[in-house]
């Protein structure tokens, strides 16, 4: 019989604000990302390095699922914490799924208003505008999914198998990290990946090797980073780092800087080219895991900026992180289209990608005002009562009479 710890439940978690406000980047950062040829997408950190939001995301998740769940498997409530995820993944799934038919009913309407079929080939849902029947049975399965939607199913597919990678966590941590590095390895080796739709191809993101991200960030999450800390956080650690960084920086202005790819010998460019986002190249995993190290190390998590006015905005984005990102999509190609229509102005840019990031924090906002209601609800009860003190009314009522008179 498994001990249960009735604590496990009842512990409280303090809340770590640099999560939420490196998930509100990631959000924004997201949103920018999927405006085309906008000049204020040049502050986002793809533009800079390996890594992008993506990483960002993946990482946290796994993070607060190995640092929230974990002690509470560790406390013999498996089930609690499997109930728990699994209604989490259904609730994204609901999201993907409404995501789907609004941005693509978004598309199309867009597509009919100013006769412009690009918008339908440029986001892949030509063939759903052609046969919806079939591609939304496909969408239901999460094999069909437009441009911009790709990460939701990936999130869904890591939260549904949460439960049992803390499980695993929490008895043999090290094992089960080595067991995930070996996931990747293969996956990347044969090929592994999920079929989408249309025949023939994959999901962008591969599970079987974004899972290592997920898994590592879970396995920091329930403390055994704590146990190497002295290590990870090491002059010699931090400089390797911040040289690892450096160089990122370096390849990546190669793509915007022709005249800078003299500088890189060609059998360098032969051994890490192509830097692949779908298999997780690992030039991406080091690079985020070098740009934590760093930030981890400029941010504590009592840093009195994350409590005040200024960062609030950004923060109050990544504590609805599900409901902003949505909308983020719809907002990216509503500024994608006004651009495209209107005007590619550098002004232009400014203010839609400005509009945006404004919408999103005043939903935000709301969202969090809209918790602080109270919740109502009428607790009901169903209560059995004995056949014999049914039986007996009639007859007690029948005595009752002539007393009464």
């Amino acid at each position: 019989m498994i001990a249960r710890d009735q604590q496990a439940l009842l512990a409280p978690i303090e809340r770590d604000l640099r999560l939420d406000l490196f998930r509100g980047i990631g959000l924004w950062m997201i949103f920018l990302d999927h405006i085309p040829h906008d000049v204020v997408a040049w502050l986002t950190l793809r533009n800079y390095g390996f890594s992008d939001a993506a990483e960002f995301f993946v990482f946290i998740s796994g993070y607060l699922v190995g640092w929230i769940y974990g002690p509470i498997v560790a406390g013999g409530w498996f089930l609690a914490a499997l109930k728990r995820l699994w209604r989490r993944a259904a609730e994204m799934y609901v999201a993907h799924i409404m995501l789907f038919l609004l941005f693509t009913a978004q598309i199309a309407r867009t597509t009919r208003r100013f006769d412009n079929p690009m918008y339908e080939h440029e986001f892949n849902v030509f063939n759903f505008l052609s046969h919806p029947d079939e591609l939304i049975g496909q969408a239901i399965l999460l094999k069909y999914k437009p441009v911009n939607l790709d990460v939701l199913p990936l999130y869904i597919a890591l939260v549904f198998a949460a439960p049992f990678i803390v499980w695993c966590l929490v008895r043999r941590p090290n094992l089960m990290l080595a067991a995930s590095a070996v996931l990747y390895v293969l996956a990347r080796w044969f090929n592994w990946n999920i079929a989408s739709y249309p025949p023939g191809t994959t999901w962008y993101f591969n599970p079987y090797c974004w899972q290592l991200m997920f898994v590592f960030a879970a396995w920091c999450g329930i403390g055994q980073i704590d146990k190497v800390a002295k290590w990870v956080w090491s002059k010699t650690t931090m400089a390797l780092a911040a040289a690892w960084l450096a160089f990122a920086l370096l390849i990546v202005m190669t793509w915007h800087v022709p005249a800078l790819e003299a500088l890189i010998p060609k059998w360098m460019i032969k051994a890490i080219y192509p830097i692949d986002k779908t298999d997780l190249d690992m030039l991406r995993f080091t690079h985020f895991l070098a740009l934590a190290i760093w930030m981890t190390h400029l941010i504590s998590r009592k840093w009195r900026a994350l409590h005040g006015a200024w960062l609030r905005p950004v923060i109050l984005c990544g504590q609805h992180s599900l409901p902003i990102f949505c909308l983020g999509v719809f907002l990216s190609f509503s500024a994608h289209w006004i651009l495209t229509q209107y005007t590619k102005g550098m002004w232009e840019q400014f203010a839609v990608s400005i509009a945006g990031i404004v919408i999103m924090i005043g939903a935000a906002w709301l969202l969090d005002r809209a918790k602080r209601v109270p919740d109502l609800f009428v607790k009901v009860t169903e209560v059995e009562e004995p056949e014999i003190a049914s039986e007996s009314i009639p007859a007690a009522s029948a005595a009752a009479v002539p007393a009464s008179r």
